[in-house]
């Protein structure tokens, strides 16, 4: 039997963006995942930059048979590892679930930069979700380039932010950074499931996406 493929999902401490807006883990961007790869029997260790318990965003908490069924997912947030303490030897894949705590605390974590530079270098799989990405944004490849750039990606878009009505209150906008970066940024209406697949690096654009990115990630580790 061919050993179980391992899967580190990292998720964000962050749980404010100011004092009127608590936020943190979009709960379905992880739940969602997590569930599709224990189901296609894949071991997952989770990890955020500070460990322990994670912050959900109040507004994606479990309702009606989401409370039962995302059961084992949020038991997982209770206990995280540090960033820091994870080796990325024992990892096939690394997969960033979104949430606006994301844009605070993700970009400017060391350890998490040098384990995708990992990654990177190793030829892993690296995906993301909605606003997974913006833990993509200080990665670099061997050469030195950005992780992202020349790369067909996407993530929560512009539009979608201002939807949120939120845009005015983020330390960057997504887009905008992956477009900056030299990312070769593709987007589908707002809150359509959107993938897109660039050798190892896979993205989602938002929420809707959850479902499809984990299943282009179990297809990319079994293929």
């Amino acid at each position: 039997m061919s050993e179980k493929k391992r899967i580190l999902m990292v998720v964000t401490s962050h749980d404010r963006i100011d004092a009127g807006h608590p936020t943190g883990l979009w709960l379905e961007e992880f739940a969602v995942p997590f569930l599709a790869f224990r189901k296609a029997g894949m071991e997952i260790s989770v990890a955020s930059p500070k460990g322990g318990q994670v912050p959900v965003d109040p507004r994606s908490e479990p309702v009606d048979d989401q409370v039962r069924e995302w059961t084992e997912a949020t038991t997982a947030l209770a206990g995280t590892a540090s960033l820091g303490a994870v080796k990325p030897a024992r990892f096939a894949a690394i997969f960033l679930p979104g949430g606006h705590g994301t844009m605070f605390d993700l970009p400017q974590s060391v350890a998490l930069k040098s384990l995708l530079d990992d990654f990177a270098a190793a030829g892993k799989i690296i995906a993301a979700v909605c606003h997974g990405p913006a833990g993509l944004v200080e990665a670099k490849r061997p050469d030195g380039r950005a992780l992202v750039a020349g790369k067909r990606v996407t993530a929560f878009t512009n539009q979608e932010e201002r939807e949120a009505q939120l845009d005015g209150l983020m330390p960057f906008l997504l887009e905008t950074r992956l477009r900056d970066l030299g990312a070769d940024f593709a987007s589908a209406p707002n809150w359509t499931d959107h993938v897109e697949i660039d050798g190892g690096l896979i993205t989602g654009q938002n929420p809707q996406s959850s479902a499809s990115v984990a299943q282009a990630v179990i297809q990319a580790l079994q293929g």
